[in-house]
């Protein structure tokens, strides 16, 4: 069907904006990348897309829509993103063994760590919870089965950001390992934790007022 393939490029090609644009996600994956190299930030990008594939389960249940009809849960899911972010930003301004520092020789972050921290984020930012709550509906068709539909969207997202989310974390790694100065690193590890603490502060902005 033509307006279903019609809704599916729509779907595909927002999903990618959202995935590809330069936030809290893209920030802590391109970082972690510099420091733990691409092998070790795909566990990062795993929890990343555990946390997704949750959304996408609510968002087909109604679960996503009821908690963004509750405030006091919608805040909480907030302000815990809001802090966590903060925390890594902080971390990574003041501290060069911190979880989130760039460095050549750097500190190896175990794999279960960065799988905590990609599912965190991923999963307290309250622009995911919109997104699946209020735009993701838009390109189901509740003329058909909503399950199969869910599962394909559901899969090409996970596609999706496993391959955007590569690319960051390589890139990030090209950058702190490519005979860079070491004020160089260091200034892109001070401009990832200024990223991160602003990216917080945007988020703590979000409202569920559409």
């Amino acid at each position: 069907d033509a307006m279903e393939l019609q809704a599916f490029l729509i779907f595909a090609t927002t999903q990618a904006v959202v995935i590809a644009s330069p936030g809290p996600s893209a920030i802590l994956v391109a970082s972690q990348g510099a420091s733990n190299g691409w092998r070790r930030t795909v566990f990062q990008m795993f929890g990343m897309m555990v946390a997704t594939a949750i959304y996408f389960v609510m968002s087909a249940t109604g679960l996503a829509a009821l908690i963004l009809a509750s405030n006091l849960i919608f805040q909480i899911i907030k302000w815990v993103g809001v802090a966590y972010l903060v925390y890594l930003g902080i971390t990574a301004l003041l501290s060069r063994s911190g979880g989130l520092s760039v460095a050549r020789t750097g500190k190896v972050s175990s794999r279960k760590a960065l799988f905590s921290q990609g599912f965190v984020v991923e999963f307290a930012n309250p622009k995911v919870l919109l997104f699946f709550a209020a735009i993701l509906p838009q390109f189901l068709d509740t003329a058909a089965p909503i399950a199969p539909q869910m599962i394909i969207m559901g899969l090409t997202g996970a596609a999706m950001q496993f391959v955007i989310y590569s690319a960051y974390a390589k890139l990030g790694y090209t950058l702190a390992n490519g005979g860079l100065r070491i004020w160089i690193v260091g200034l892109i590890n001070r401009s990832a934790g200024a990223a991160l603490i602003f990216a917080g502060f945007k988020m703590a902005s979000v409202t569920t007022e559409r």
